[in-house]
């Protein structure tokens, strides 16, 4: 039988002689990679230099070590939380009437994703004085953002309620995507304090209230359900986006396995609404035997092709890469 110390150093010489053929692909691929993650910048619609990281935590809108910035710092899992945070907000009638009706997210709907990425990134990982220049730019926007929903009820986009619907779909989606495709799994306690963290953010935008926990969230879901309901202009805003915006076969590729992936986190009763939902057992089976070892396999790869090319980079987010 061997020593202990035999396996130690078999085990250390083993890592070291693997790590040698990962060092010689990054190398020689790195130039391929960069411009295949511009590539990628574009197809996405992010064109933009990297948000600057704020690292002082005196400055910082976040905490940067908190659990937000690890979670926002995962492309793969953003794009498909994001994806599933529209699905879920389509649900709602009177968010639903403000995009339908105030939104061109039909004719430029890589703006759109641009916008979002941009304020994501900015209040996660900017100064408390830009991401406060962010929300009041939202804020401002969202003061134009008014109307009668289709079921006759008046709407706005700076209503406290609508305000944390909208965030609660989002970072709700966010973590669950980071749950089970990011890179590394996540605490319950860890799944509080992203909620914890990200609670300042909506309530800079104008909530009087929202869930700092995953029961808190399973709460607020569980009183929001009656009302929610996939009318006309849902059915329009969830068929488009299933379609997509890519154009090419292999960006097409791409976005049916994320957009089946975002589909794959949506609350059981949120998939119904949508009409994504077979029986329970075979969207159990389809989604473990297909969807998520392939979303896992799609988002190693675009996890390799965001990946800082120096060490001095910042970690790539929807916002940043």
């Amino acid at each position: 039988m061997s020593s202990p110390k035999a396996v130690v150093n078999a085990t250390a010489l083993g890592g070291a002689m693997a790590s040698v053929p990962l060092r010689l692909l990054h190398d020689l691929t790195a130039p391929a990679r960069v411009d295949l993650a511009k590539n990628m910048r574009r197809s996405i619609g992010i064109g933009k230099e990297p948000v600057p990281m704020s690292m002082d935590p005196a400055e910082s809108f976040l905490r940067p070590d908190g659990v937000a910035r690890m979670v926002h710092s995962d492309l793969p899992s953003m794009l498909i939380g994001g994806m599933s945070a529209l699905l879920l907000q389509t649900l709602h009638p009177l968010t639903m009437a403000g995009v339908a009706e105030h939104s061109n997210y039909q004719a430029d709907p890589l703006g759109r994703l641009r916008r979002t990425a941009n304020f994501v990134g900015i209040t996660t990982f900017g100064t408390t004085r830009d991401a406060e220049r962010a929300v009041a730019q939202v804020r401002r926007v969202h003061r134009r953002v008014t109307g009668i929903a289709p079921d006759g009820r008046p709407y706005s986009a700076s209503d406290p309620e609508l305000v944390t619907f909208i965030h609660t779909a989002e970072v709700s989606s966010f973590l669950e995507s980071a749950r089970r495709f990011g890179a590394r799994d996540l605490s319950p306690e860890e799944c509080d304090k992203y909620y914890e963290e990200m609670a300042p953010v909506a309530m800079a935008l104008g909530a009087r209230w929202v869930p700092r926990s995953a029961s808190d969230v399973d709460d607020y879901f569980r009183a929001m359900r009656p009302g929610l309901y996939a009318g006309a202009q849902a059915r329009q805003a969830r068929d488009w986006l299933r379609r997509g915006v890519s154009r090419r076969p292999d960006e097409r590729a791409v976005y049916a396995v994320l957009f089946a992936a975002a589909v794959s986190i949506l609350p059981p009763w949120a998939r119904a609404e949508l009409d994504f939902s077979a029986p329970a057992p075979l969207d159990l089976l389809l989604d473990t035997v297909a969807v998520i070892p392939v979303t896992r396999a799609v988002s190693a790869g675009l996890r390799w092709l965001a990946a800082p090319q120096r060490a001095s980079e910042s970690p790539p987010s929807i916002a940043t890469i």
